[in-house]
């Protein structure tokens, strides 16, 4: 309800300058803060928590790398959109490159967001399903069909403009919902907040830092890790950027990006304290604990820690999904009638087609959420990650060749090295064992990906000046 009311007001007048753009007047206070929701997530909020179990604090050295790359992005790629005044960042990839190239990075964005989309509203979808609809034996494809239409009917007029607001009610719930369950925690455990603070320090769960070249939570291949999909999935991403393309000026638009960045990593750390006090709590009244560690904070917050927990973490995930998926509709469907239909920059914007890729893009996230749910046998976060760097990683690859290079690309070639990149990457991540003595990739996998790009790019490129 609260939704729809601030869609009501905000979408009043709307045009396609507000629904791509927000006419460019957003308070970057108010973008940096509704950012901290996008950037948790349905998937940082249920799977985080839960792989305290298995890793303790080690994701945060992944969130070192996001603060990095955050700042990266403000210090680099802000700079250039701004300077272009562009609607869809993948406008540059066209200037830069040529024809082909911008339709091949746009292409590849709309798939990395629309696996990412999914993957956060399954998330979400899947937790309502668990904790109540089987009980009323609703099937699951009823759950997210319900959902979408929800977040389509208060995102498809007003675009951008209300989601900035949306953002910052949904941000405000989240974080709510954090703090209400570690209280909940606290007081089951008769502990008081410094005494709970104290205990969890003190545990095992609490090693943040591992140095081993073996472990898979080196520092150095998170950090650098977290850092790459970072500016992919803030500095690359038409959702993200949308929004911070939204504030005035330059200047508001990096204090923005770079506020959030020192904020995240206050806000992670909180939801890995939040994480570690279920599992004390959880041995401490000896609760048998899921295998599936993303069912951990849900089956303790609705199960076990009472109704104000139950409710605030019911509130807390829908609230993470929306701000997440609101976003996605949002930034396809205005790659989508930018990058590929030509509206505000080679024709007028069609209002009624645009309401209808809206549709079209819903209908897409329908589907994908579905195919996942058959499918997926592991830890959400941990397959986010893995796809993002197949399907990200030509996007990392093309941005930086662009950025450092002044060498003229042949355009109708990128398309065919955009996709075997990926390929190639699947394969060396498949065989490295055999490639690299015993040793496994990981995440790191996007880092092949987008040097395989960047070779690929270079191969079919000459030493010629960029004609602007």
């Amino acid at each position: 309800a609260l939704l729809y009311l601030v869609s009501h007001f905000t979408a009043k007048g709307a045009n396609a300058d507000t629904f791509y753009m927000a006419g460019r007047r957003a308070p970057w206070t108010l973008v940096s803060y509704g950012m901290i929701g996008v950037a948790i997530s349905g998937i940082t909020f249920i799977s985080v928590p839960g792989e305290v179990q298995t890793s303790a604090f080690s994701y945060f050295q992944l969130v070192i790398g996001y603060a990095l790359g955050l700042i990266l992005v403000a210090l680099v790629l802000l700079p250039i959109y701004y300077k272009s005044r562009v609607i869809s960042i993948y406008s540059y990839l066209e200037n830069r490159f040529g024809y082909y190239t911008h339709k091949s990075g746009a292409l590849f964005f709309m798939l990395t967001h629309l696996l990412g989309a999914s993957f956060r509203l399954y998330l979400m979808a899947f937790v309502l399903q668990l904790i109540a609809f089987d009980a009323l034996n609703i099937p699951f494809f009823v759950t997210v069909f319900i959902t979408i239409i929800l977040i389509w009917l208060y995102t498809y007029k007003g675009g951008i403009k209300t989601i900035i607001f949306t953002d910052v009610l949904q941000t405000t719930f989240l974080l709510l919902a954090i703090i209400l369950c570690i209280y909940s925690v606290a007081q089951h455990m008769q502990l008081s907040l410094a005494g709970l603070n104290n205990k969890i320090w003190s545990s095992e769960y609490s090693k943040i830092f591992y140095w081993s070249w073996d472990s898979p939570y080196n520092f150095f291949k998170l950090v650098l890790t977290g850092m790459l999909l970072t500016i992919v999935a803030n500095g690359l991403d038409q959702a993200i950027m949308q929004k911070h393309l939204t504030c005035p000026r330059l200047i508001d638009a990096k204090k923005n990006i770079i506020t959030l960045a020192f904020v995240l990593l206050i806000v992670n750390l909180i939801i890995l304290f939040l994480g570690a006090a279920l599992v004390l709590y959880a041995s401490e009244f000896q609760v048998i604990l899921p295998g599936q560690t993303d069912q951990i904070y849900p089956r303790l917050a609705v199960n076990h820690l009472g109704s104000v927990a139950g409710v605030a973490f019911i509130v807390g995930i829908a609230a993470a999904a929306y701000s997440s998926a609101d976003s996605s509709l949002t930034g396809l469907t205005t790659s989508f009638c930018v990058d590929f239909l030509g509206y505000q920059t080679h024709r007028a914007d069609n209002s009624r087609v645009r309401k209808w890729v809206h549709l079209g893009f819903s209908i897409l996230i329908f589907v994908f959420i579905i195919l996942f749910h058959l499918i997926n046998n592991e830890s959400v976060v941990s397959a986010f990650i893995r796809i993002s760097g197949y399907t990200a990683g030509p996007l990392l690859g093309l941005f930086t060749f662009g950025i450092i290079s002044k060498r003229k690309v042949h355009d109708r070639i990128m398309p065919l090295v955009c996709l075997t990149a990926p390929l190639l990457s699947y394969f060396v991540n498949r065989y490295s064992p055999y490639l690299f003595q015993g040793y496994q990739l990981g995440y790191e996998i996007i880092v092949v990906n987008a040097i395989l790009t960047l070779i690929g790019i270079y191969l079919f490129s000459k030493n010629s000046r960029v004609t602007k």
